[in-house]
């Protein structure tokens, strides 16, 4: 299994709001996550790091995920702390009223592998070298697709196509979208609207089946997508199967 994540502030912003990360337990199991903060201030970045870091404590202290049925009730259950952590804060701090956070993330163990996502950061996965999305953005524009009162086409160069219709430290009760996702699939892919903004998806999946190893394959999304204008801070989280990787 390879694995590796990167952040970048891009070539407009001048500081990064974005938080990324994987880790993994003796058990070989897998948890990604990108979340994608908002609010201005230094608040985007807060929220999203208080979705990170929960994320993260909460994973070192478990020795297994379990049954997917047990995974899929720690990411809701975790889900509703951040949102509330984030609450706290914003009562705490009035200046970072307003601010919040996307969240895309991917549980990855040997018997299943489950995506969830808030929000419009992005879950892809790589199965016989083509790039599947898996998640659905909670976008206004999205919405408007689905009610048919916008084509696809037209969603893409929609003024208002980065209105969320749901983020951590926006909406009370939150609920994150959980996908089950065929366990054969030979990379796991997250990522910012930074990157998804800036490349299509082929342009993605061209990069992802160069033979490069995986640090420079990462490094050349964000390369790429700073060289069409970076115009958002943009994360990456890859994780590609080896042969014989379960």
């Amino acid at each position: 299994m390879q694995t590796f994540y990167m952040t970048d502030p891009g070539k407009v912003r001048t500081h990064n709001e974005d938080n990324v990360i994987i880790v993994n337990n003796n058990n070989k199991e897998f948890l990604m996550a990108v979340a994608d903060g908002m609010g201005g201030h230094k608040a985007g970045e807060i929220a999203s790091e208080i979705a990170i870091n929960h994320l993260v404590n909460s994973f070192n202290k478990l020795t297994t995920f379990g049954t997917k049925e047990q995974a899929i009730e720690w990411l809701r259950q975790e889900v509703t702390e951040i949102n509330k952590k984030i609450f706290e804060y914003t009562n705490e701090n009035p200046g970072s009223k307003g601010m919040g956070t996307t969240l895309v993330v991917a549980i990855k163990t040997n018997d299943y592998i489950l995506y969830g996502n808030i929000g419009d950061s992005s879950g892809y996965v790589l199965k016989n070298e083509k790039l599947h999305k898996v998640t659905k953005d909670h976008t206004l524009v999205n919405l408007l697709v689905s009610t048919g009162e916008l084509t696809e086409e037209e969603a893409k160069y929609h003024p208002r196509k980065n209105v969320l219709m749901r983020a951590l430290g926006a909406n009370d009760p939150i609920e994150i979208d959980i996908f089950d996702v065929d366990t054969s699939v030979k990379g796991l892919f997250l990522c910012s609207d930074g990157l998804t903004n800036m490349l299509t998806e082929e342009q993605i999946e061209k990069t992802l089946n160069t033979n490069l190893p995986i640090e420079e394959v990462v490094e050349k999304l964000i390369k790429k997508s700073n060289s069409r204008g970076g115009t958002d801070n943009i994360s990456i989280a890859y994780l590609k199967k080896e042969s014989g990787d379960l």
